[in-house]
């Protein structure tokens, strides 16, 4: 349960509230759902078993856990230190972000909001991205608080607090659902989350949908950078990894489907467009709990259920890069930990100036910050290369090979990865991840 939770914990993030709902409404509501299944289970689950794989032979991190596979000589290894960056630049604009759902829990519970109309709302969200001693101020309490965690050791620490941040934002995500679904009006909501919708799926083109469902249930997973491969290496051969990785994705697509069900109606309700990114969550949604009946009690509990949704994520990559430390310089736990914390807290600054003091740098174009550089980086090339290197470490006479993949995976009682899968791993699957990556490029360029 601690590793399920560990893992589910990695994939379970921000996007999955804020860009899960937003898209499901754009590309034709069930439709798009209906896909976005079909994918998760065809390239999703299998890329993850791949990582867990290769975590759980080689017992080792990123760094390393391809040296211990790889045939001497060969270089699968360099893929480690691309993997790292990911673990570094992923971290450098999350905790800003997560900084901010931090901000909106305390403003939310003391009140700040009641009595604000709609401009006021969205000028206290302008105000805080333009002061850099706040955004800076709650990024560092987040990079200590989840270094902090991570020097208490992997049970005792990572693994106790993910598993009571999980279990409660559970219950909250479910509580929330719950009340957003009685609201008087939220079954419009409802209709335009859930049914399937031919017209706005042609309006945006079927294969358009398809791509979008196809990147949401593949990037969801955090697959790539060894996030998930860090905790395969700690669990033992008593279950399949094919069981395992359909477990976390189940609680993954719960999390971002139960989302849906809190955000559409509430909007609906209210008259709001759900179609508004990251504005929706701290604009509009403060807005909506403002003229809602007990809307402080809901907005704290929905800004709670997002830190800790955005803190869980943190601990898992964490994790992952003080393990790496610990692996490639010999460092004790305690060691790597301070000198991450130092190296994090550095690293994140830029993003958290990128609004303010280095508002002038816009990295991709007019309006665009740091954040979006860094997010780029991490979701247009580090995951997708990462993913596609454990693809083919696994499946190529070259690499690690299919067999001794299909072997460690299917080690242990649980659902089992059949031989036929072989060719649609070796061959589609890859060209689906090259397919998918080439179109990123393409739509950001």
């Amino acid at each position: 349960m601690g590793f399920i939770l560990l893992s589910a914990g990695c994939a379970i993030g921000i996007g999955n509230v804020w860009r899960f709902p937003y898209i499901t409404g754009v590309y034709g509501g069930g439709i798009f759902v209906l896909f976005y299944l079909f994918f998760l289970v065809t390239m999703g689950v299998p890329v993850m078993t791949m990582e867990f794989a290769v975590g759980r032979a080689s017992r080792k991190s990123i760094i390393k856990s391809f040296n211990e596979l790889e045939r001497p000589g060969q270089k699968w290894h360099l893929h480690g230190y691309l993997g790292m960056a990911g673990n570094y630049l992923l971290m450098m604009f999350y905790t800003t972000v997560t900084g901010w759902m931090l901000y909106y829990f305390y403003q939310m519970l003391t009140g700040s909001f009641q009595g604000k109309d709609t401009s006021q709302v969205g000028l206290m969200f302008q105000d805080m991205l333009s002061s850099p001693q706040l955004l800076a101020g709650t990024m560092i309490f987040v990079v200590i608080a989840g270094v902090l965690i991570c020097s208490m050791g992997l049970q005792k620490g990572v693994e106790r607090i993910t598993k009571f941040m999980m279990s409660l934002l559970l219950l909250i995500i479910i509580i929330l659902a719950v009340h957003s679904c009685t609201l008087k009006g939220g079954l419009d909501g409802l209709k335009f989350y859930l049914l399937p919708d031919l017209a706005r799926t042609k309006e945006v083109g079927i294969w358009e949908t398809i791509t979008a469902a196809m990147n949401q249930a593949f990037f969801t997973l955090s697959l790539g950078i060894g996030a998930m491969g860090i905790f395969g290496s700690y669990i033992d051969k008593k279950r399949s990894l094919l069981g395992e990785s359909v477990n976390i994705a189940v609680l993954d697509t719960f999390v971002a489907f139960v989302s849906g069900l809190i955000i559409f109606p509430s909007c609906s309700a209210f008259g709001i467009s759900p179609d508004q990114g990251p504005q929706l969550i701290f604009i509009t949604l403060p807005n909506i709990f403002n003229n809602m009946t007990g809307g402080r009690i809901w907005g704290t509990l929905f800004f709670i259920f997002m830190t800790f949704a955005a803190f869980s994520t943190i601990l898992a990559v964490f994790e992952n890069i003080i393990s790496c430390g610990m692996e490639l310089f010999g460092w004790s736990r305690k060691k790597s930990c301070l000198i991450n914390l130092i190296a994090l807290i550095l690293l994140s600054l830029p993003c958290s100036f990128g609004y303010n003091l280095w508002s002038a740098f816009q990295p991709l174009g007019e309006g665009s910050t740091v954040l979006d550089l860094e997010d780029f980086l991490v979701s247009n090339i580090i995951l997708p290369v990462g993913s596609l290197w454990y693809l083919l470490f696994c499946v190529t006479r070259s690499g690690w090979g299919f067999d001794k993949y299909q072997a460690e995976a299917n080690t242990g009682e649980g659902l089992k990865l059949p031989r036929q899968i072989r060719f649609y791993v070796t061959y589609i699957l890859p060209a689906l991840l090259i397919l998918l990556n080439l179109k990123g490029l393409i739509d950001r360029f």
